[in-house]
């Protein structure tokens, strides 16, 4: 077990106390294949008892309290948050294997959400409707009571944060469900809520499986809402189960990102964006740019640059901090090992190399192909790994139809000069998020982020999430 866990991680939070499960799950460090510690395999029962224990403070101090003093408990979060940075970052690169860097940025992501719904919390407005002469009307934004939240592995401590804190900050009371691959800065994040004051069971923490207590959170009668970010197929059993309860639910599932480059684009400042949207948390990330369509008449100098670019990636330990780190697990290595092998008959132009990898770590070397065909597997499949395409395009109009032609519509990004084909392109590609001249607005916590299609519906960030994470009531007066 790493120093920086200064915890118990085997035990679960319901209702403002830290309890045993009946049984535990180790947790693998990705880095070198070790175990890492052991969590609570959280069962039925526990997530039976964490949804009571956030029904009981809906009716009690949480649900009493005000807007504006729930918005300074969160934003106390995020002090503290801030204070124990370092301790965050180096849980989530024994946890995840990302490089410490990244992890440090996740850390300072999710004290900046918590800052962000802090001060949003009391400005949540209604409005007034004008209406027949002698009536009043007026709309109420309330909390949906009690929301599930089941989060995926890649960045637990930044999807927490865009989760659970918009639902905090409505006034709802959460049962957050992590991955059972990792789920440490979970755990971690539920002990600084509890030393910044948060109510006991406002926020309760089950881990587990996700067949066991996910499943059972999705179904569970008595939640009124469903986040769930993760994969297309287990987000449709998500809908599912919630659906059987007429629940809402808040989808953030895959993607098939591209960023489309023109002859006219700056390539020196799109350069960064293009390798790093593809490798960062060794493209473990939902909104991956991990194909990258090139217009011919800078296609050749794309590749050199970007071929440049891979051939001095190195790929290592989570602490060694490298470009780099492993996959989450030999599980995944092996999907993704999967589809470089559909790959085998491609150009492959570079890639990255290995540095002081131990042998049971889950590492896959960043990969980047040449020249590969639309409708390719590795064109149009989730790799969820470190592996980038390119695809050479003539028109405008291709770029577009090769863009639009997956069912992933998460992100896209335009590299052009032209200030009327970035209008025109940003309302003709098929995405939650399109980004002109750059990729991902440096994270952007304002900045409303989702998908279409089989990146699934709702948004969260920025106050749509707000909005989501409540309900609308019209309330009608009539007083003559």
């Amino acid at each position: 077990m790493t120093d920086a866990i200064w915890f118990d991680p085997s035990l679960m939070l319901i209702g403002g106390g830290w309890r045993a499960a009946d049984a535990t799950l180790t947790l693998i460090n990705p880095s070198d294949g070790t175990a890492l510690a052991q969590i609570a395999r959280g069962s039925v029962t526990d997530i039976d008892a964490a949804v009571t224990a956030a029904h009981l403070a809906r009716q009690s101090d949480w649900g009493r309290m005000s807007a504006t003093e729930r918005g300074r408990i969160l934003t106390r979060i995020g002090n503290v948050v801030l204070d124990r940075i370092d301790q965050l970052a180096a849980i989530e690169a024994h946890d995840v294997g990302k490089p410490l860097t990244q992890a440090r940025a996740d850390a300072i992501a999710l004290a900046r959400y918590m800052e962000f719904y802090g001060g949003a919390a009391d400005k949540v407005m209604g409005e007034t409707i004008p209406y027949l002469d002698g009536y009043t009307v007026y709309t109420l934004r309330e909390p949906h009571g009690v929301t599930g939240h089941i989060v995926p592995w890649n960045y637990p401590m930044q999807i927490i944060g865009r989760s659970v804190g918009a639902a905090l900050a409505m006034g709802n009371a959460c049962v957050l469900k992590p991955a059972e691959e990792a789920c440490l800065t979970a755990l971690a994040f539920a002990h600084i809520c509890q030393d910044a004051g948060l109510p006991d069971g406002a926020l309760n923490v089950v881990p587990g499986l996700g067949a066991e207590a996910g499943a059972a959170l999705a179904a569970h009668p008595d939640v009124q809402h469903i986040s769930f970010t993760g994969s297309v197929r287990t987000g449709a059993l998500v809908q599912q189960a919630a659906g059987a309860n007429v629940v809402p639910v808040t989808l953030e599932l895959g993607g098939k990102s591209p960023q489309l480059v023109f002859d006219d684009a700056d390539l020196e400042a799109a350069l960064p964006f293009l390798v790093n949207a593809g490798i960062q948390n060794a493209g473990q990330t939902c909104s991956a740019s991990s194909r990258i369509l090139v217009q011919r008449g800078v296609y050749d100098a794309v590749r050199d640059r970007m071929t440049q670019a891979y051939a001095d990636l190195t790929v290592g330990p989570a602490m060694d901090n490298l470009r780099v780190g492993p996959l989450i697990s030999s599980r995944q290595k092996e999907i993704v090992d999967g589809f470089l092998a559909q790959g085998a008959n491609l150009q492959i132009a570079a890639k990255g190399t290995l540095q002081n990898a131990p042998d049971r770590g889950a590492y896959v070397v960043p990969t980047l192909f040449t020249d590969v065909p639309p409708d390719h597997a590795l064109a149009r499949d989730e790799i969820f790994g470190p592996v980038q395409v390119l695809i050479p395009f003539d028109t405008e109009e291709d770029a577009v139809a090769i863009a639009n032609s997956t069912d992933y519509g998460l992100v896209a990004s335009i590299w052009t000069a032209n200030g009327a084909r970035q209008m025109r392109l940003a309302k003709q590609l098929r995405a939650g998020q399109v980004f002109i001249n750059n990729y991902g607005a440096g994270g952007g916590v304002e900045l409303p982020f989702g998908g279409i299609g089989k990146s699934g519906h709702g948004r969260e960030k920025g106050f749509e999430a707000l909005y989501g994470f409540s309900t609308l009531k019209t309330v009608a007066a009539h007083h003559g």
